[in-house]
């Protein structure tokens, strides 16, 4: 039988919970929104439901993976990668925001904006997934 000492310890570190509900969060969205999801998807990607739920499922396994202290050194890579996989759908919005059906009245600039964000997420995931000191 397993004891209190062999359970998995959760992260105290407050990046490492905040890195974990973002990313929870925001795979949650793309099975309560998917549409959205959809929509700003590139022509070129295909299969754009399978892809807003396989992205949706990402986002939610490294969330959850930020919580446990030993799986710190796989969610680093998995966010990170992650990032960098949706990163041309964010573009795409960013350079064709008229093809995008449903997108909100955002503004061309906002849209480009958010485009920086990508690094300040990936700096996030670094900085909660760190070894400790």
């Amino acid at each position: 039988m397993a004891s209190v000492a062999d359970m998995p310890t959760l992260t105290t570190r407050p990046s490492a919970r905040v890195l974990a509900g973002v990313f929870t969060f925001a795979g949650a969205m793309h099975f309560v929104r998917p549409g959205a999801y959809e929509a700003i998807m590139p022509p070129y990607v295909p299969a754009h439901k399978e892809m807003v739920v396989i992205s949706g499922i990402a986002e939610i396994v490294g969330g959850v993976s930020a919580l446990f202290p030993r799986l710190h050194p796989f969610t680093r890579w998995w966010l990170i990668a992650l990032l960098i996989a949706v990163f041309p759908a964010n573009l795409h919005m960013a350079v064709n925001p008229d093809d995008i059906k449903g997108l909100p009245d955002i503004p061309q600039w906002a849209l480009w904006l958010r485009l920086p964000f990508q690094l300040a997420f990936a700096a996030l995931v670094i900085r909660a997934t760190r070894p400790a000191d």
